[in-house]
């Protein structure tokens, strides 16, 4: 049998007072599907108790301002949730991060801003995180954006997500995705096979971004008809690209000389955006990645962004943002 959730009645028989004072907030809010295990979580990953008895809620802790905001989240919470607007997970876990840091969790009501697309699943793809909304703001608003950030921030993701937005919105007529391919060498001449053939192992993560997002049939024929574009690095050289969304995906590994060739391919009506993670270069030893060294160069010119995305950002399994951040850290203390 399922154990109860815990009610504000338990608090009537303890009576050992706590090291530090303990406070109490209540709030009267009628349950909804969800409540109980939206109440656990808080518990498991912010310093309180929550208590709940019918439409009677209390949550005890020792952080009045933290109870505070907890309050209005849950209150805000069950609101949407009776409206149908329920929370995934990734949004739930980013909601506590940000009552953790000071910031009010849920936004009061989703502002439509933050739907990129919707997939041909009918699932929209939202901006979950502070992150991944500054790196949305960027997107619309500059012509070249970078993101630098860990893995699992969605970087890559989101901005095929917007370029298909963007197509959809006939704002641009082609999605050239790019990636240096540098366990060849960029030399695939000697690799059997014809062009897809040869480059499509290393390709293979931008195509798992484009089935999410679109049924299989119409990626098909959308690459049939070179609407979009999945293309090393190397075949970049020489080409002008007009009215179209270009990404450079793991450009970490790319050389300066590299980086400046890629973005000088932009022609008129176009948007280019570079994803990477320079804490994860595989270049050769003593060749310097173009990423580490482009916002010195770039930095300050109108019409670039640069956006930068942390371990809290990460919307894979909740343990990858902990494994994210132990490796921060752990790189932190050799540096």
């Amino acid at each position: 049998m399922r154990k109860p959730f815990p009610l504000s009645s338990s608090l009537e028989g303890a009576t050992a007072a706590p090291a530090r004072r303990s406070l109490i907030r209540n709030l009267r809010l009628a349950p909804w599907p969800g409540q109980e295990a939206l109440l656990r979580r808080m518990e498991e990953e912010l310093p309180l108790r929550a208590f709940a008895r019918g439409e009677d809620l209390s949550l005890r802790g020792e952080d009045g301002a933290l109870l505070e905001r907890a309050l209005a989240f849950l209150r805000e919470a069950g609101r949407n949730a009776r409206e149908g607007r329920s929370m995934e997970d990734p949004e739930v876990r980013h909601a506590l991060q940000e009552l953790q840091g000071g910031g009010p969790g849920l936004p009061e009501e989703r502002d439509a801003s933050q739907l990129i697309y919707t997939t041909s699943k009918g699932k929209p793809v939202h901006a979950y995180t502070r992150g991944q909304r500054a790196y949305l703001e960027a997107l619309r608003e500059h012509d070249v954006t970078f993101a630098i950030g860990p893995a699992g921030t969605g970087k890559t993701y989101l901005a095929v997500a917007y370029a298909l937005s963007c197509l959809k919105e006939a704002r641009i007529t082609r999605i050239v995705l790019v990636r240096p391919v540098v366990e060849a060498g960029e030399r695939l001449g000697y690799l059997p096979g014809d062009l897809l053939e040869k480059v499509e192992p290393y390709l293979r993560p931008l195509y798992d971004a484009f089935y999410d997002l679109l049924s299989p049939d119409r990626f098909l024929r959308l690459m049939d008809k070179k609407v979009i574009e999945i293309v090393p690095l190397a075949y970049m050289r020489g080409r002008t690209l007009n009215d179209s969304f270009i990404i450079l995906d793991e450009a970490q590994n790319t050389t300066p000389e590299q980086m400046k060739m890629f973005l000088t391919r932009m022609g008129m009506g176009s948007k280019a955006v570079v994803t990477g993670d320079v804490t994860q270069v595989d270049l050769p030893q003593g060749k310097e990645s173009g990423l580490r060294t482009v916002e010195q160069i770039l930095s300050g010119i109108p019409g670039i962004a640069f956006v930068r995305l942390a371990p809290t950002d990460v919307v894979r399994h909740a343990i990858v943002q902990k494994i994210v951040q132990a490796y921060e850290d752990y790189e932190g203390r050799r540096q």
